[in-house]
């Protein structure tokens, strides 16, 4: 029997290290106060004190960014999925009250390119710095077999921190404001239905987009997912902010009541935020009922956050550069924490 080899059973090794290689910049180029060491140990070490920490409590969370990557592996357009990525985890730390930290990802592809992986690395570290985390490490999984053609998989994981006693949410009450920060577009949920209204309305990722003018149909549903982070993280510094939901898959409907207390609703009026382009040809193309559109998608509202000061926070945020509506109340009812939302007629149209 003719010497068997890693490299004909599909894994090359040598591309991986070639990728570490193509790394190493990158997650140097995320370092903060309190990483410890560099790429290539068996673990990632950070130190909390030297990060200002004094009575740590730690906030950990993990996601990725669904069927969105089909679409980044039809189009080519791998460099914005990283920031997806880094995305949906740090944007689900701050609203609990807590600093980003550090990251690691996970990428698993049949066989690797090594062109195409740095790419989506490269994308990873800039939303890294976007959110003032750093990129310590992550995996790097060739598996032939397991994925066809130029498929690949990410996850992320991020870890924060919060002084004890300043985790969210804190105080809600009846007659608090709810602020909605406008999203960048479909973020990185809903995307199998974004792809079945795609496939319905016969229209290639290359086709121009009907919602926005000068791009391709995937280049503007590949707009990356909003970070939010240094700005809810300044609003939670000045004492302004009580409560926070990342709106990610349920909605409004399905998040915000995630960050209040039982006896508290928030009532909403979708009247009181810009719907984008977007939502409404997803509606009308697909003939999604408005009540789907908003327990699936974000509908234009990447972050919806609790405060009793609607003038003061809404002069912050916006200095922070966050496009912001007054899109509700905090109300006392009876029972578990809910959302209503009044429609205006003929919404989403």
């Amino acid at each position: 029997m003719a010497s068997m080899t890693y490299r004909a059973a599909g894994v090359d090794i040598d591309a991986g290290d070639a990728l570490v290689e193509r790394i190493k910049p990158l997650a140097r180029s995320t370092t903060r106060a309190g990483v410890m060491g560099g790429l290539g140990g068996f673990g990632a070490l950070f130190d909390l004190r030297a990060a200002g920490f004094t009575d740590a409590v730690l906030v950990s969370t993990t996601d990725g960014v669904g069927t969105k990557l089909k679409i980044a592996i039809d189009t080519g357009l791998h460099d914005q999925v990283g920031i997806d990525l880094v995305a949906m985890c740090v944007n689900d730390l701050v609203v609990q009250g807590a600093e980003p930290l550090f990251f690691l990802d996970y990428f698993a592809t049949g066989r690797l390119d090594v062109e195409q992986a740095s790419r989506v690395v490269a994308g990873i570290a800039e939303g890294c710095r976007l959110a003032g985390c750093a990129l310590v490490g992550g995996e790097t999984a060739e598996m032939p077999g397991m994925y066809s053609g130029e498929d690949y998989d990410l996850a992320g994981f991020a870890v924060g921190a919060a002084e004890r006693g300043t985790l969210l949410p804190q105080g809600v009450a009846p007659g608090d404001v709810v602020l909605g920060l406008a999203s960048s577009g479909v973020h990185s949920n809903g995307f199998s239905l974004v792809r079945r209204i795609v496939e319905a309305g016969n229209a290639g990722w290359a086709a121009p987009a009907p919602f926005m003018a000068g791009a391709t149909l995937g280049q503007a549903l590949m707009a990356p997912t909003r970070i939010y982070v240094q700005s809810v993280r300044a609003l939670h510094r000045a004492g302004l902010l009580k409560a926070a939901a990342h709106i990610t898959g349920g909605g409004l409907p399905g998040n915000l009541p995630r960050a209040l207390p039982s006896g508290m609703m928030a009532r909403l009026d979708a009247a009181a935020w810009c719907l984008p382009p977007v939502y409404r040809w997803l509606a009308r193309t697909g003939g999604v009922a408005a009540e789907e559109m908003l327990r699936v998608f974000n509908c234009g509202i990447g972050m919806a956050l609790v405060v009793s000061d609607a003038p003061a926070a809404r002069l912050l945020l916006e200095a922070k550069g966050e496009t912001v509506f007054e899109i509700g109340v905090i109300e006392e009812c009876e029972g578990d924490a809910r959302v209503e939302i009044a429609l205006p007629t003929g919404w989403p149209a």
